[in-house]
């Protein structure tokens, strides 16, 4: 009997060390997941209210099984309390609010309680191997991994990847790809989440980074950090956009990722089903670099708004088709590569439009300077473009051009003034009929303009004013010349009275005591 005993133990170390290599666990997890299945089954035959341990002796897996009793004065519960006089017994040290275990004897499992210990364990394991699954791929997001196709459902692929599985999403595969049991798929880990039913590994062929890291396999370079890769575009199966500079003056960075004969980008384009790749030198002023990424059409001239991120770009009418592609293709990578938006016009629409400008500032002048045509168009021409600019430019500056005097500066100066008082005065008795409050009118940076359009949007009292964020104001005021700092500054300005208010409210109740 005793030799069947030890073969019984020894074939329990030998089972925990074969669970714990199959699962890729600790063999200390298994053994822990066995005590706790042996008290389960304890607990079911000597009674639920005791306090059972259990634990399996690493070397020889002897199985033992106590009691957990707490030394008190006067026994209230024994199935947890034992007396100071009995413990003693036991233990001569024993003080009250100690803890001791009585041995129990070994219990033999029945169908019943041997079932339960299996899925205490299998319950155990399956949680550990989870558990060691997701501390294993968190770390492994932004890596590219290999796997096998394991089922195909509704067009989302389940991928082996040896150790754990990971799902591919339709969406993240290119168009037109499909997979079957047991092709061998390269993919990149975006995503690793813990759910319910396990961890989730979440996979892309779609994504950016995918091809930044297919770059990185086939150009050593670029593993090196030699050549860096500064932004991807793509619109995934059909073409994309990859921008690449050299921390080394003496490798181009272009012709080192298209590799001989194009061999290196070859290989990526065949990975990702004839994708068409463009590789673009990256640069750090903007206008040179948007104007490398849209190529292959060739730019004239570009004019840049820095605030808005918006740049205009001018290309020869012949090149129009080339630089927007087929339905705006290169057009919307060269946005997305750079982070600007991008206008495109041909030269004769920049020309027309530039002439229109033109007529129409020239018209602006003649109409509120009361000037003749040559005048008008002389104004344009030197960049002015304003009736403000006309009445706070100095005096010498207007003279300055050719065909001009003083006498004329000062005329000019004079009329523009006399003009902006007349248009405000208007203003004014327009924003008092829409109601706006003086205490609106007088915070600083609110235009006579301004305030009519907050009036027609019915902002009247500071209140109103208040209550708005700033980007809900310089909505309202698309063209009035405010940035989101001077908004914020008129919003704290029309708020101030609110925080007055509360300070003498705060005075009125602090007088009584």
């Amino acid at each position: 009997m005793e030799a069947a005993t030890s073969l019984n133990r020894l074939e329990l170390l030998q089972i925990a060390d074969a669970v714990a290599r199959e699962k890729s666990i600790e063999k200390d997890i298994v053994l822990g997941a066995m005590e706790e299945a042996v008290q389960k089954a304890a607990r079911s035959k000597y009674g639920v209210e005791n306090e059972i341990r259990a634990e399996i002796d690493r070397k020889t897996g002897e199985i033992r099984v106590a009691r957990l009793l707490e030394v008190v004065d006067k026994v209230e519960n024994d199935a947890t309390q034992i007396a100071l006089t009995d413990a003693l017994v036991r233990n001569p040290d024993a003080q009250v609010g100690d803890f001791i275990l009585e041995p129990l004897p070994p219990i033999d499992f029945g169908r019943i309680a041997a079932q339960t210990a299996k899925q205490v364990i299998v319950q155990k394991v399956r949680e550990a191997e989870r558990e060691r699954q997701y501390t294993e791929y968190k770390d492994r997001i932004g890596e590219i991994v290999n796997g096998l196709v394991k089922r195909v459902e509704y067009g989302n692929v389940t991928v082996d990847l040896g150790r754990a599985e990971g799902v591919l999403r339709r969406d993240e595969l290119l168009p037109r790809e499909s997979f079957r049991q047991g092709d061998r798929v390269r993919s990149y880990i975006y995503d690793v989440r813990r759910e319910q039913r396990g961890p989730q590994i979440f996979m892309s062929r779609t994504h950016p980074t995918f091809m930044a890291k297919l770059f990185a396999q086939e150009v050593p370079e670029v593993y090196d950090s030699i050549i860096e890769i500064r932004a991807v575009a793509r619109d995934p199966g059909s073409r994309a956009k990859i921008a690449v500079m050299s921390n080394d003056s003496s490798i181009d960075p272009v012709g080192a990722c298209v590799g001989m004969r194009g061999s290196r980008v070859q290989a990526v384009v065949n990975e990702l089903q004839g994708e068409k790749i463009d590789i673009i030198q990256w640069s750090p002023d903007p206008a040179t670099f948007i104007v490398n990424a849209l190529a292959p059409a060739e730019v004239a001239k570009v004019v840049l708004d820095e605030e808005s991120r918006r740049i205009e770009v001018v290309v020869p009418d012949e090149q129009l088709s080339l630089a927007i592609g087929r339905r705006g293709q290169n057009v919307r990578l060269a946005s997305q590569l750079t982070g600007w938006d991008i206008d495109i016009l041909t030269e004769k629409e920049e020309s027309e439009r530039r002439q229109a400008e033109f007529r129409q500032r020239s018209q602006m002048f003649i109409d509120s300077l009361d000037v003749d045509e040559t005048i008008a168009q002389l104004l344009v021409t030197e960049g002015f473009a304003s009736v403000e600019e006309v009445a706070y430019v100095p005096a010498d500056e207007l003279a300055a051009i050719g065909g001009f005097d003083e006498e004329l500066a000062g005329e000019l100066i004079r009329r523009a003034n006399d003009y902006l008082e007349a248009r405000n005065a208007e203003y004014t008795r327009e924003r008092v009929a829409l109601g706006v409050e003086d205490a609106v009118a007088a915070i600083n940076g609110l235009t006579p303009a301004m305030l009519v359009t907050l009036g027609k949007a019915g902002v009247k009292t500071l209140d109103d004013l208040g209550d708005l964020a700033a980007d809900e104001l310089l909505e309202m005021l698309p063209d009035g010349g405010l940035g989101e700092a001077e908004a914020n500054d008129v919003i704290m300005a029309a708020r101030a009275h609110w925080f007055g208010d509360e300070a003498s409210a705060g005075d009125g109740a602090a007088a009584p005591a």
